[in-house]
């Protein structure tokens, strides 16, 4: 099974989620597949992990992304430009704003209320059950609950990213599959897909998912890995 999302895309999920890296992914899956892309960073909360590291990679393979003047790109502000705006205006074929974590990364969002009224836009809550908060049922739909409530906005879709980083077996995967597929259906919302590193792909039986895999590559770097 293939990916096909198109249209505006916010992918948001609670800290260590691991929701950028699995939005520059999907920009770059999406160029893949022959679309134009475009892809915002809205997350204004955490300074590890953000998609606008991935820049020079996702220019590369010919991702339009859309980022903060220069003086404000290491700030912890709620700056928003007119070219986030003006993205959501003039979407892409795939557009990506990549949200910040929790209730209080997508307060960002609220504020873009007008800018969403009356365009077909997705939200879709990557799962991580392996961070804290959501490795239970319980949890997932209360960060979804919080997510709806902070953003103005109602999840659409959910992403299993089931991962320990180096660490991630197969098994961990199947797992965390298995349970986002119980918040799939307590809520009702569809899987759109999983994720697993390129290097687990290989041993990875995808005849156990109902959705599609998104193959990551990983294009942030963790804080304890720089140079």
């Amino acid at each position: 099974m293939e990916i096909n999302l198109s249209g505006t895309i916010i992918i948001a999920g609670n800290y260590g989620s691991g929701k950028s890296e699995t939005a520059v992914n999907l920009a770059a899956t999406g160029r893949a597949r022959g679309l134009s892309v475009k892809i915002t960073d809205l997350d204004l909360v955490n300074p590890y992990f953000r998609s606008r590291e991935a820049r020079q990679p996702l220019e590369d393979l010919g991702v339009d992304v859309v980022l903060p003047d220069p003086k404000y790109m290491h700030a912890d502000l709620p700056i928003l430009t007119p070219a986030v705006a003006g993205i959501i205006q003039a979407p892409a074929e795939l557009t990506i704003l990549d949200a910040g974590g929790d209730d209080v990364g997508v307060t960002v969002l609220a504020a873009l209320a007008d800018v969403f009224k009356g365009r077909d836009i997705q939200m879709l809550q990557v799962i991580n059950p392996l961070r804290p908060f959501t490795e239970t049922l319980d949890g997932c739909l209360t960060i979804k609950k919080e997510i709806e409530e902070s953003s103005k906005l109602k999840v659409t879709g959910l992403v299993s990213n089931a991962n320990l980083i180096d660490e991630t077996t197969p098994e961990i995967i199947y797992d965390g599959y298995d349970l986002v597929r119980r918040v799939s259906d307590a809520t009702g919302l569809d899987i759109a897909f999983i994720t697993a590193s390129t290097r687990l792909m290989p041993r990875l039986d995808t005849a156990r998912f109902t959705c599609p895999v998104l193959p990551i590559d990983r294009k942030l770097a963790p804080p304890w890995k720089r140079i």
